[in-house]
């Protein structure tokens, strides 16, 4: 039986918001690859959107709007940016014990 610790957590959640998790040995199979670039693409996202970010707080002339949008924005993607930490760190966490970083 597969523990919760031995799950990967997925880069995207269920169509009712819950978290997806991964149970597989082969972190080179599709599922896995494909969370991988999943991941890639949010960070990405992430860093534009704070590229953006820096420069519409530095611009005097931003419109309130403008500014929750950008708001709703950095939410969704420190979301994102959350999860991966979280679905890395678990990955860490599981090393074999004889890691040599570990």
């Amino acid at each position: 039986m597969t523990t919760f610790n031995e799950l990967r957590l997925l880069p995207w959640t269920g169509p009712d918001g819950k978290p997806c998790f991964l149970s597989t040995d082969d972190n080179g199979g599709h599922m896995s690859r494909l969370a991988d670039n999943m991941e890639l693409v949010q960070l990405g996202m992430a860093t534009n959107l704070l590229d953006q970010a820096v420069d519409m707080l530095a611009a005097a002339d931003t419109a309130p709007d403008d500014m929750r949008l950008l708001a709703k924005n950095l939410t969704g993607a420190l979301r994102d940016t959350l999860r991966v930490a979280t679905s890395r760190g678990h990955r860490l966490d599981n090393r074999p014990t004889d890691h040599p970083f570990r």
